[in-house]
């Protein structure tokens, strides 16, 4: 089968038992970076070496077949350098593969930075959205956080620090200088920090450089209140620009905690004409 495996994302006290064992056990390793496994089958303290396959972003779609092969006939433990793969890091193609052609695939949980920036950001844990890496172009970021103002979930991102202060800056122009959010920065090592504040305020605190592995965490939109009417009227423009009914509906829905279903059927409903 195909076994994909959490490693630690920075306190090596984080290795599951499972993860050692698999490590202990395992003929092929598929790994993001080879080197960053041996250094982690070195600091472990074990002695297995097994036959490591490099598995990045530049040839996952050439590698799945190989590896979903092997893993018909024999165990493949799929390794990210930290975290789960497939979040943000190589193995969904591969887990696509596998699935496609029968190959079981299994997970051996473990360390997430979604996970814990979530648990230690002070935000509404109970509905979020992981967004993954900001583009890198201003442009783009500012049509994808423009995309997101409305969002009523907590959203989840990843960034580097060199990035962050802009992202930051970005964030409050889309999402507002007031908006609730938590920069997570070093999650699990000595250094760990958890900054939290309004988005404005985090934005000036970046200006100066921050350093480290970082997440933010920015609190989702407030839910506005709206009438049934006035909501359909919002679902009825939509459509008109040019948007899909079911979509319309459901980006209402996300702005008003309207149930996307209600509005959808009312929109039908007012298309139909009434009976003489």
């Amino acid at each position: 089968m195909l076994i994909l495996a959490a490693t630690p994302i920075g306190n090596l006290g984080d290795a599951t038992g499972r993860l050692r064992t698999a490590l202990e056990e395992a003929t092929i390793v598929a790994a993001e970076d080879t080197r960053t496994t041996q250094r982690l089958l070195q600091a472990l303290g074990i002695a297995n070496r097994p036959r490591l396959v490099a598995l990045h972003d530049h040839n996952e779609k050439q590698r799945a077949a190989e590896l979903v092969a092997l893993a018909a006939d024999e165990d493949v433990l799929l390794l990210s350098d930290a975290g789960m793969p497939t979040v943000s890091d190589p193995g969904y193609a591969v887990v696509a593969a596998a699935v496609e052609q029968g190959v079981d695939v299994t997970a051996l949980p473990g360390p997430s930075a979604v996970i814990t920036a979530l648990a230690l950001a002070g935000l509404p844990t109970d509905r979020f959205t992981f967004e993954g890496f900001a583009p890198r172009k201003a442009g783009e970021r500012r049509t994808v956080f423009g995309a997101l103002a409305s969002e009523a979930r907590t959203m989840v991102f990843f960034e580097a620090p060199s990035r962050l202060a802009d992202t930051l800056v970005a964030m409050a122009e889309a999402f507002g200088a007031d908006r609730r959010a938590a920069v997570c920065r070093e999650l699990t090592k000595l250094h760990e920090e958890v900054v939290r504040g309004p988005l404005g305020e985090l934005a000036e605190w970046a200006a100066a450089g921050v350093r480290g592995e970082i997440v933010v965490v920015v609190e989702g939109a407030s839910v506005r209140a709206v009438s049934e009417d006035d909501a359909l009227a919002q679902v009825q423009a939509l459509v008109a620009s040019g948007i899909r009914l079911k979509d319309a509906a459901g980006e209402v829905s996300r702005e008003t905690g309207l149930p996307s279903r209600d509005l959808y059927r009312a929109a039908v409903a007012a298309k139909k004409p009434l009976s003489p």
